[in-house]
């Protein structure tokens, strides 16, 4: 999914406390949410003694 496509369908759907907090322009609210959680994702440590394992899905399925 393309970043515009990605914005508008996060604006349509955002949460009922990102509703209360209001905005002038959802687009703008759900690019600066994705942003932020873009961010965390990309800089998360994981927490000690949490094992993150990145498999196919062919890898975690007896053939």
């Amino acid at each position: 999914m393309n970043e515009p496509e990605r914005v508008r369908r996060r604006s349509e759907h955002l949460l009922p406390e990102e509703r209360v907090a209001g905005s002038d322009d959802p687009e703008a609210q759900a690019e600066a949410i994705l942003s932020d959680s873009d961010a965390r994702e990309r800089y998360a440590e994981p927490a000690p003694g949490l094992r993150i394992d990145h498999r196919r899905s062919e890898e975690t399925v007896e053939p």
